[in-house]
């Protein structure tokens, strides 16, 4: 069972690599009507024209800084399944820079729809994609521009796509049967999966897992864009149109890649803080108001939101 909840974290990694992949316009020009038919695979629009917390319509083209929200999912045949990771991305193009927060997956909040508190990830069992992103939106006070929803069998796929990829180990552990040794080392989607999911044994704890996990999104992205695997653009994108849907069309795509590519090269995450706690022998990870507001007011200057 806890094995089955560490893997699940691969949703976290693959999604942010969607996300980092379409800024970076990481696809060759001989590839663009591959890609485009990926996008259009990938495409799936929400009701909604755009967010209630912004005032007026968002321009891409004038580089206005967006959001977007990550969401990884556990599908099963004839069930929604939940999401298991809920990641906020704002993109700032005059700054150059990204800010990435997770929210905890057991965050005690309002559920927009329902009428009640309850897990802020079972907002998407409840009504899915929209629910999810209203829930956000009220949890934050802040817009939600664009989502990006991955199941969870495309990490893998893309690692190996890319032809795998090298990094710089901080100290040598083992997990799941595999060793991984002190310095630089290379890996393929299996090893890399392992390599990110190892947490315990991780004196920074959690932190600790997530510089891994940004270790090898970085890798993935220098891999990805680099002449030497252009050749596996066919067996990325394959990946990627299996495992994604997203409310980004392919002209909006191109108009991030174009506006806010610059961005990716300065990346900041944010940790909520919290503590766990069980109300009728439910755990809850219980968000303080001042964090939750202090959090909303970085994520609203990086919007350029109520200034």
């Amino acid at each position: 069972m806890e094995a089955n909840k560490r893997g699940k974290r691969r949703y976290k990694i693959i999604a942010i690599v969607v996300l980092l992949l379409v800024i970076a316009g990481a696809y060759a020009f001989s590839m663009y009507g591959k890609f485009k038919e990926t996008i259009n695979e990938m495409h799936e629009p929400i009701e909604r024209e755009r967010s209630e917390q912004r005032e007026n319509e968002l321009s891409l083209g004038k580089g206005e800084p967006i959001s977007v929200l990550l969401i990884g999912v556990d599908e099963r045949k004839n069930d929604r399944g939940r999401a298991d990771s809920l990641i906020v991305v704002t993109l700032n193009p005059k700054e150059q820079s990204i800010k990435m927060l997770s929210i905890p997956r057991d965050t005690r909040t309002a559920i927009v729809g329902k009428g009640k508190e309850d897990k802020i990830n079972h907002s998407y069992a409840f009504g899915g994609v929209e629910m999810t992103i209203a829930t956000v939106e009220q949890f934050l006070h802040i817009p939600v521009d664009y989502y990006i929803k991955v199941n969870m069998e495309g990490f893998k796929d893309i690692v190996d796509a890319v032809g795998g990829v090298t990094v710089s180990n901080p100290f040598a552990f083992n997990y799941e049967g595999e060793s991984f040794p002190k310095g630089e080392i290379t890996l393929d989607g299996d090893r890399a999966l392992k390599y990110t999911r190892m947490r315990y044994d991780d004196p920074r704890g959690d932190f600790g897992r997530q510089d891994r996990q940004k270790q090898v999104i970085a890798a993935i992205i220098k891999k990805g864009a680099s002449f030497s695997s252009l050749v596996n653009y066919s067996d990325i994108l394959e990946a990627i149109g299996k495992n994604v849907k997203t409310n980004m069309t392919f002209d909006e795509m191109k108009q991030i890649q174009a506006n806010y590519k610059e961005a990716r090269h300065h990346i900041e995450q944010l940790h909520m803080q919290g503590k766990g706690q069980k109300m009728n022998g439910i755990y809850y990870f219980i968000v303080p108001e001042e964090e939750r507001a202090m959090i909303s007011s970085q994520l609203k200057k990086h919007l350029n939101i109520g200034l």
